[in-house]
């Protein structure tokens, strides 16, 4: 477990250091994740290795992450209510977008589809 822990905060270390070298406009994590990624596809890397049952033990546990998130609400829960109209509102706006999005690719992707 612990070495698969260090693959996977090392992978998030090369990450950071990428995005700040190169002053790129992603999270550190996402490219780490990029990177252990390519590791373990080149790697091979079967569902006994050491980063994947490290990840399966995160994983199991997920529910944990959110404690924080729900803290924040609850600390914060005056500041969304005075600011309730703009979020709803944003929340809309971001869904109906997100929606369009994907039923726009659905059907690009569905007369590419029916070409070939």
């Amino acid at each position: 477990m612990i070495n698969g822990l260090t693959w996977v905060l090392g992978c998030q270390l090369v990450g950071e250091v990428l995005v700040r070298l190169t002053d790129a406009p992603v999270p550190g994590p996402v490219v780490g994740m990029v990177v252990l990624f390519v590791l373990l596809r080149v790697r091979r890397s079967g569902d006994d290795a050491t980063v994947v049952r490290a990840a399966a033990g995160l994983l199991r546990h997920l529910q944990l992450l959110f404690v924080p998130a729900g803290v924040g609400v609850i600390v914060y829960l005056g500041t969304i209510r005075d600011h309730a109209l703009p979020l709803v509102a944003g929340l809309v706006v971001s869904w109906a977008l997100g929606l369009a999005v994907v039923g726009w690719t659905t059907v690009a992707l569905e007369r590419l589809g029916a070409r070939r």
